[in-house]
């Protein structure tokens, strides 16, 4: 599940203590565990049991989003812009495909730094 974090600082006479929550917190995220006494859910939902079995059985947000680009950059490969474009439709649609190449770019790399030994 998406979590939002926010590193706490407590400032102490032998120094601040921030870096001892975001090493604790990466160690968790890692493993995609939640641990804690009080977990916050930052998001609302209409239905959350239908959105945590969506999370559960389908894909993660990324997952979700990663695929709907997918198909956004096919359509935008055969998508012929007409003159009645507006200029601020063309702006939307350059930067999906600005933020679609980013994405792969990002995915590239990741997939090749994991074939590294």
């Amino acid at each position: 599940m998406n979590q939002v974090y926010r590193p706490i600082t407590f400032d102490f006479p032998s120094g601040d203590v921030t870096q001892w929550f975001e090493q604790w917190n990466s160690m968790f995220t890692a493993t995609d565990s939640q641990v804690g006494l009080i977990n916050v859910n930052f998001g609302r939902s209409s239905a959350p049991q239908v959105e945590q079995a969506v999370l559960d059985e389908v894909g993660s947000y990324g997952k979700q989003l990663g695929r709907m680009g997918d198909v956004l950059a096919v359509l935008l490969r055969h998508f012929r812009p007409e003159t009645d474009l507006t200029e601020q439709e063309r702006h939307a649609i350059e930067d999906l495909s600005v933020m679609l190449r980013e994405i792969a770019a990002i995915k590239t790399r990741h997939d090749r730094d994991a074939l590294r030994p």
